[in-house]
């Protein structure tokens, strides 16, 4: 193959694409000399149509069947973006031809490939490993639909012989299936049958949904063995046969797949190897291979083989993936098998950990629940609601040892590498250094479920679908911004139309998205990262999502803006029919920007669209252009918090010894008024104050002003630029799959001092309210001398009612409201209950200050035994010490002590109440009866 060293990049793209599409069976041909019989696929470059030339157009069997949009490799991180221009393409009449629109749509750069099916019900690309061969496609258009079509139409699930937990795992599995997820994850406990339950799927994904072929993962040869017989002996509850003699099943122990099989079942060692085209010593299936030798070996090279591709096992072998024991081997090394196939990817797993997790989108979907928020909205300008996570708000570390796939930021292209350190990072290091795909999908998780149920709870269409109000969402990056527009995709379980990018990197005309957001009904969510401040009025947008910091408050203002505008209420529901009228607009704070120290400082970036090679390179020649100097200097603040001490080295050499920082305040002190006022001064200072006119003074700041320019302009140079350039192209990003993040907060913006009286005097009056209904709360009120006589069986019904009748009165917020107002003494109980005993108290007097109820039960513990050994020195043993500690422990957690307790945990370890009876002797319901009586004092 000829060199490609002075190729374009364009070129290297389309010379990469032409290999793939060789290596599926595809015969590529120019546009001169077009022969459709050569081939059962042939791929045309260049093929004109309507909409102007389709980079390749993909016959089969002599039909147009779809297109491929290619791009230079730089452009792996925009796929998203180009996928409007690909759609145009497939929509387009070609030339000579009257072609029905084209169902299958490539976007790729020879390194990402991404692909749309356009007969499934809610298109949505996804990436693949390289293309589909045309026999494949041939076969796909014979069939009609597509799978994922075919998904939408399972039968309901015949329940007989199935176990509850099966039963749940099915259902939701398919309900994933039908939701287009790629990832799904059942969680069963050892026993409970998961492969049966696999077996069932399978055999209802092959009879239903006409799969072609699945595949059974395993990682060990024993595991592939049971699996096989637990095919060969299941028998349908809808047929009389069983399994292998409707299906063929084959376990795999060479390199051969047969063509009528429909279910394999492999080791992952067998299938990393035929991948590779290696033969594989049979000793490399017997265990796990995370304890093997032969995995040892393959570490201890410098650089495994990776995965290629390989023609007798295409990329669309398998239409689903099963993988047993999916906890164990499917990182690192093994990674790859899953990453090489376009299938749906369903793990069993009876011990997950965050890897799993992680691993499977957080799909898990025997446990797949939603969660009821009760918090309503109030009728303001705007209103905060804050969603926090452990990773958003800590970071978190990568520890040494671990395998990560690294990330190019600008061709998307993943490595993997172990890792030979702990990698750290802070909340600042998020979609910079590292991007966590966990830590985006929660906050669009816990955002799609506050929506609903909290932020706009009313949205539902008469077929009980949610409508998702207009929002924007900000992003830090482009490369932020498409890892966010896939997730939100995929947890809204939606088209590539519901979201979209709106940046000035947008191949599509910005303007004609932002239209569109504004005026039709697609996209529902829009994601930017830079049109803030350009006329961005979207007067239908009720939300904002801000998943990017922001340290000027100008800027701040700008993007809160987007929300403010109203809007007549018929026009807002020409975009959003279930909106009555647009009283407020939400920002749901994702990173802490509402609280974040904001300055006073200008946005500095004012012409994010230039390439920063473009704006060293007009500084280098001497163009002195505010704009320029205050673009450039935001682009190397962002550098230098990016680069290695080696890379600071380097440029001090390469600028004569000026660091960044130092680089950075020559660029913006050459347009900073005082810093000019300085200058000018200086240059006046000999010419007596009498004798100053104002043009002297004017030309002396013009003087000063242009010897700022070109102090600042002179460091830069040919080498200096250069290595600016590529040191930040040479920068990756790990991808953390391994630490999996949680939702800590959400809430709405903490009260207000007002807001917090309010709720304090809310609570009082409910308890006043109540007090003569619920036994608890009558004693507390009306006979608190009875206090002792409160079970917590008592305070769980008072909780109960709370719940149902206020929940905006839960003891949490109640505690902070009460924090708010007054000095409260230790922080709120971690138990509820308790918390709750302690606010009731608090609210009908009995404690003056709010103080934990558990504490309180200390102190008067305390002051007993001190009362009780005065004037008798020590009255009690150490051995009956010990028993009124117990006693004690057990009212801090129940509030109660009754003698039947004395027959439970903890007291018939050390020997029930025969051993009170004991130890204390006919004192013994007399002390029990006095301490229900003090310590709830």
């Amino acid at each position: 193959m000829a060199e490609t060293v002075n190729q374009n990049p364009e070129q290297i793209a389309r010379d990469k694409i032409d290999k793939m599409l060789s290596e599926a069976g595809w015969e590529i041909q120019s546009k001169g000399q077009i022969n459709l019989s050569a081939s059962k696929g042939v791929a045309v470059r260049e093929y004109q149509t309507d909409a102007g030339f389709a980079d390749y157009v993909l016959f089969v069997e002599r039909n147009p069947v779809g297109v491929i949009e290619a791009k230079k490799e730089e452009e792996g991180h925009r796929l998203t973006v180009v996928e409007e221009q690909s759609k145009d393409y497939a929509q387009a009449q070609l030339k000579y031809l009257k072609n029905d629109p084209l169902p299958f749509v490539y976007e790729s750069t020879g390194t990402i490939t991404r692909f749309r099916d356009f007969r499934d019900p809610k298109p949505r690309g996804r990436n693949v490993f390289s293309f589909h061969k045309p026999e494949t496609i041939a076969e796909w258009i014979r069939k009609g639909t597509s799978l994922r079509a075919r998904l939408q139409n399972l039968p309901s699930l015949p329940e007989d012989g199935l176990r509850p937990a099966q039963i749940v795992a099915i259902k939701n599995l398919e309900m994933s299936f039908k939701n287009n997820k790629p990832k799904s994850l059942i969680w069963m406990a050892t026993g409970a049958g998961k492969t049966f339950t696999a077996a069932t799927f399978v055999y209802r994904l092959l009879k239903h949904a006409d799969a072609k072929r699945i595949l059974f993962l395993v990682d060990t040869r024993n595991l592939g063995e049971q699996a096989e017989q637990e095919f060969m002996t299941y028998q349908p509850n809808d047929d009389n046969r069983k399994f292998t003699e409707l299906y063929n099943v084959q376990r795999l122990t060479s390199g051969y797949i047969a063509s009528d099989s429909q279910v394999c079942i492999s080791t992952i060692q067998r299938l990393y190897s035929i991948l590779k085209g290696e033969e594989l010593e049979e000793s490399a299936e017997e265990s796990n291979p995370n304890e093997s030798t032969w995995m040892e070996q393959q570490m201890n090279k410098k650089q495994p083989v990776p995965v290629e591709y390989t023609p007798r096992v295409p990329i669309e072998q398998f239409d689903f993936i099963v993988i047993d024991e999916a906890h164990r081997s499917i990182y690192n090394l093994w990674k790859q098998v899953l990453d090489y196939f376009d299938a749906f990817l369903i793990g069993l797993t009876a011990t997950p950990d965050k890897r799993t997790f992680g691993f499977f989108n957080e799909n898990v979907v025997s446990q797949y629940t939603y969660e009821e928020s009760v918090t309503d909205g109030v009728n303001v300008p705007y209103e905060v609601y804050n969603i926090e996570t452990e990773i958003s708000s800590k970071g978190a570390v990568i520890e040494s040892g671990w395998f990560v796939d690294r990330r190019d930021k600008l061709t998307r292209a993943k490595r993997w590498q172990q890792e030979d350190e702990d990698t750290e990072y802070k909340r600042n290091d998020l979609d910079k250094k590292v991007v966590n795909p966990s830590q985006i999908r929660n906050i669009i998780k816990e955002y799609k479920k506050v929506l609903q149920t909290t932020i706009f709870p009313g949205r539902f269409d008469e077929q009980g679908n949610y409508e998702v109000p207009k929002t924007l969402v900000f992003a830090k990056t482009d490369s932020h911004a498409d890892d966010i527009i896939k997730i939100i995709r995929e947890e809204f379980n939606e088209g590539d139309d519901f979201c979209k990018k709106v940046t000035y990197k947008i191949d599509e005309d910005p303007k004609s998205v932002l239209n569109r957001f504004r005026n039709s009904y697609y996209p529902r969510i829009a994601v930017t990262v830079d049109m803030i401040a350009t006329g961005t009025d979207v007067k239908p947008l009720e939300i904002l999502l801000f998943m990017r910091d922001v340290k000027s408050i100008n800027y701040f203002e700008q993007m809160k803006g987007r929300g403010t505008r109203t809007i007549d209420s018929e026009k807002l529901r020409e975009v959003s029919a279930t909106a009555r009228s647009k009283t407020h607009f939400v920002i749901v704070d994702a990173v802490g920007a509402t609280k974040s120290k904001k300055t006073d400082s200008r946005p500095l970036e004012r012409r994010p669209s230039v390439p920063m090679k473009d704006l060293l390179g007009a500084v280098t020649v001497g163009v002195a252009d505010e704009d320029l100097f205050l673009s450039l200097a935001n682009r190397l603040i962002r550098l230098e918090k990016q680069i290695t001490e080696k890379e600071q080295e380097k440029i001090l050499e390469f600028s004569g010894g000026k660091n960044l920082k130092q680089i950075t305040k020559e660029l913006i002190s050459a347009f900073d008024p005082d810093a000019i006022e300085n200058g000018a001064q200086e240059l006046i200072k000999d010419i007596p104050q009498a004798e100053r006119t104002p043009a002297q003074y004017e030309e002396a700041k013009k003087e000063a002003q242009e010897k700022l320019a070109l102090e600042a302009a002179k460091t830069f140079n040919g080498q200096l630029n250069d290595y600016l350039e590529n040191v930040r192209k040479e920068h990756e990003q790990i991808i953390d799959h391994i630490n999996i993040d949680t939702v800590t907060k959400s809430e709405w913006e903490k009260t207000s001092v007002d807001q917090a009286k309010e709720t304090v005097q809310n609570f009082s009056q409910y308890l006043e309210a109540n007090k003569d209904e619920i036994r608890a709360l009558s004693i507390f009120y009306n006979q608190p001398y009875q206090r002792r006589d409160i079970t917590f069986k008592m305070i769980q019904d008072v909780m109960e009612k709370l719940r149902m009748d206020k929940p905006t009165l839960a003891p949490d917020n109640v505690w902070n409201a009460y924090a708010a107002v007054e000095d409260v003494k230790g922080k709120a109980p971690k138990d509820e209950l308790t918390a709750l005993v302690s606010l009731i108290r608090r609210a009908c007097g009995i404690d003056k200050e709010l103080k934990p109820f558990d504490k309180t039960i200390d102190e008067n513990f305390k002051n007993w035994i001190f009362k009780q050994n005065a004037g008798k020195h020590n009255r009690f043993t150490p051995e009956q010490m010990e028993w009124l500690r117990m006693i004690k422990d057990h009212v801090v957690s129940s509030y109660h002590i009754e003698m039947d307790d004395l027959d439970y945990t903890p007291f018939n370890a050390q020997g029930g109440r025969g051993k009170m009876y004991q130890l204390f002797g006919n004192e013994m319901n007399e002390i029990i009866d006095e301490l229900n009586e003090v310590l709830a004092a």
